[in-house]
């Protein structure tokens, strides 16, 4: 089967992969010119977390050890007060797992080779999808490729083939924005050497917003400001800027010599969640389907939105096997990865208030000690929501039914617990 690959990215390199050892002719279309050579844009780069799904994918194409040869493992958080107070938090309860910072910039250039590289892959740079037609794609420019059997839409939150898809009677879809806008600084090397420890993802939590820093092979952090529209407005002067760092990121404003020109020159990017459904329809004959962001763009709360999308590649290359590579059964098939997708959804707005509002609260670490002491008196039976989700490939519906399912026996045991207690005490009187 010849396949087409609208947008180059982290999923659709790797879907490409994936289709390619599959034995299909795979063409991969992508609006930028070959990051490779141009570069990420500024401001823009957002650092990942890749943790288990993501690196379950990769290594399911032996991609694995060298797309994760520059990261750095991250076993768990460090909390910043105001006043300096730093508070590690692992994300284990015994350290044995890490999420691994790594820059989206250096993951799709090693996934862009890993694709070239596989037989029958090529790549078109510089091809922005215009329309949709009777087996054709129309990019800019008047380009028209012919023929098209099977286009499968991996271009991002603000896909080209999905709003094509949208203007089909019987397509579902919604959008909601957060009143928050994401804006990336950095935090360069100290005398050569990282200015806060590169094992652990830091964050300032304030309340209504936060920062958070992920460390870099050259020392570097890249930081990333979580704030309401309005309060990212009106840092609108460099003293502006500085009085407001010094005031509520002390310890990291010491050390960031170019704040108030990174702040001024880095763009503000938006935080959105999408839904679609369904993903998949057919198209004037040709079979259109939608992957990743494409048809469930998630807010970057869980780390998840990379790490959902390689799960994708997974499940919809599991559905090809289902169906002996019969593409339209499959896009059916995969419809059913909607349920998961919807909750880590719901999960990564949840996690936006755990991380600014509560990660410094004592009450919160007390909470987390106590899952961490029932993991380890019950390994294997009784697995936090946050292990589940980073450090497993269990479906993310199942995660959530599994953790309510504990909720309700550990409550059941506790409360058995006080009954006896008192019976005790009551006897003992």
């Amino acid at each position: 089967m010849e396949v087409s690959i609208v947008g180059a990215g982290l999923v659709g390199c790797l879907l490409a992969c994936f289709l390619a050892r599959r034995g299909h002719e795979v063409t991969l279309y992508e609006r930028r010119p070959d990051p490779r050579l141009s570069g990420a844009e500024r401001g823009r780069s957002i650092n990942l977390a890749i943790s288990e799904r993501g690196i379950d994918a990769l290594r399911r194409l032996g991609l694995a050890e060298e797309a994760l040869s520059d990261a750095i493992p991250m076993p768990g958080r460090m909390m910043h007060a105001v006043d300096g107070t730093l508070t590690f938090q692992s994300y284990s309860s015994d350290q044995r797992h890490a999420i691994n910072s790594i820059s989206r910039g250096a993951l799709n250039g090693k996934l862009l080779d890993a694709a070239e590289a596989s037989d029958g892959v090529r790549v078109r740079f510089g091809h922005r999808l215009t329309g949709i037609g009777d087996g054709t794609l129309e990019f800019e420019g008047g380009i028209v490729e012919k023929g098209q059997q099977v286009v499968i839409g991996a271009d991002g939150a603000y896909s080209a083939v999905r709003a094509r898809l949208q203007q089909m009677p019987g397509t579902d879809f919604s959008q909601e924005y957060l009143d928050y806008g994401y804006k990336e600084l950095t935090i360069p090397p100290k005398l050569g050497e990282f200015a806060f420890d590169p094992g652990a993802l830091h964050i300032w939590p304030r309340g209504r917003s936060m920062m958070i820093a992920l460390p870099n092979p050259d020392r570097s952090f890249t930081c990333t400001l979580f704030w309401p529209h309005d309060a990212l407005a009106a840092l609108d002067t460099p003293e502006k800027v500085r009085a407001h760092f010094g005031k509520e990121y002390p310890d990291a404003a010491e050390v960031m010599p170019h704040l108030a020109s990174d702040y001024a020159g880095n763009p503000v990017g938006h935080l959105v969640t999408m839904r679609c459904d369904p993903w998949y329809r057919t198209l004037n004959g040709t079979l259109v389907g939608l992957i990743g962001d494409a048809a469930h763009a998630i807010v970057p709360f869980y780390g998840q939105g990379a790490n959902c999308g390689f799960q994708d590649c997974v499940e919809l290359d599991r559905c090809l096997d289902e169906t002996g590579d019969d593409f339209a059964r499959a896009l059916e098939l995969f419809q059913r990865r909607k349920a998961d997708t919807d909750v880590i959804a719901r999960l990564a707005l949840d996690n936006f208030v755990e991380m600014r509002d509560k990660v410094g609260s004592r009450a919160f670490l007390a909470q987390k000690r106590v899952e961490h002491a029932l993991e380890r008196v019950l390994p294997g039976r009784y697995v936090s929501r946050y292990e589940l989700v980073s450090f497993s490939t269990t479906p993310y519906a199942e995660v959530e039914r599994r953790v309510a399912r504990q909720r309700r026996w550990a409550g059941a045991a506790a409360a058995g617990l006080l009954i006896a207690g008192a019976v005790a005490w009551k006897r003992s009187r």
